[in-house]
């Protein structure tokens, strides 16, 4: 993976941490949640491949999960360290890795995992297939994971009101939706891979996952930013109402290719791609 997304994660890691925690990202955390309390195991180890500072691994622990967290950033890595400390929970491990070479952890030893955020950097199909294939190999065989991708789709509406301005240049609209976006081209926040759901589902499945689920984890609630840090500022009840809408309802066809996150809620197969 890039030295230029390790650099950009680096470069600002309490706000990751922040960033799930903000009205409009809250959707995507709550959904994803969801997932997991849905498809995962009520116990077992956990992998949290590019999990940044910690946020999911947290959670996963104050569920009773044992869980290895791995990030590229070892800057993400550290802030976990202290943070997961300062809240009296602990790791299994914190590694600083690529998602492509997992090989520090041993094949079919983890219950399930959560691969969220290498997906968007791994501008090259080879390099997402690696890690993939290496998400696959220390799964146990039918053992579930949640794979997270950007999705254009979403991307394509949610710029409506993040960056309207974009939409007088026709050519630039459409470059959102390429397969893959560029380090320094406009609107990337770095080095970033957009897939639209087809395109991510046809990759797991190459890579020899079944397809359980795909969720559009901002839900009906997708590229409603400002909207929806309103109603949180105004009416607090209200936004948790929506918040708990947005997680129930995420996975329903109206939704789940229309957002800017994508989850996929996957399985190891047990013939090898």
């Amino acid at each position: 993976m890039s030295e230029v997304v390790r650099k950009y994660y680096n470069e600002d890691v309490a706000w990751e941490w922040e960033r799930l925690g903000t009205p409009y990202r809250r959707f995507e955390m709550e959904s994803t949640l969801r997932l997991i309390e849905e498809h995962f195991p009520p116990e077992g180890r956990i992998a949290d491949i590019g999990g940044g500072p910690g946020r999911y691994t947290a959670e996963l622990l104050r569920r009773g999960y044992r869980v290895t967290l791995v990030d590229l950033a070892d800057g993400n890595v550290e802030f976990a360290r202290a943070k997961l400390a300062e809240l009296g929970l602990e790791a299994d491990a914190l590694v600083c890795a690529d998602a492509c070479d997992l090989s520090f952890l041993a094949a079919e030893s983890f219950d399930a995992a959560l691969l969220l955020g290498p997906m968007y950097h791994l501008v090259r199909p080879e390099e997402r297939r690696a890690a993939l294939l290496e998400l696959r190999r220390i799964l146990k065989p039918g053992a579930p994971a949640v794979v997270g991708f950007i999705n254009p789709w979403g991307i394509l509406r949610s710029g409506l009101e993040e960056f309207p301005d974009l939409y007088a240049d026709l050519g630039a609209v459409r470059k959102l939706l390429a397969t893959c976006v560029q380090v320094g081209e406009q609107r990337a926040f770095t080095e970033a891979a957009f897939l639209t759901p087809p395109q991510a589902i046809a990759e797991l499945r190459e890579a020899g996952f079944a397809v359980d689920v795909r969720a559009g984890v901002e839900g009906f609630a997708a590229g409603m930013l400002d909207r929806v840090r309103r109603i949180a500022a105004e009416d607090p009840a209200a936004y948790e109402n929506v918040l708990q809408l947005v997680a129930e309802t995420c996975d329903m066809p109206a939704y789940r290719d229309s957002t800017e996150h994508l989850h996929v809620v996957v399985r190891r197969l047990e013939i090898a791609p």
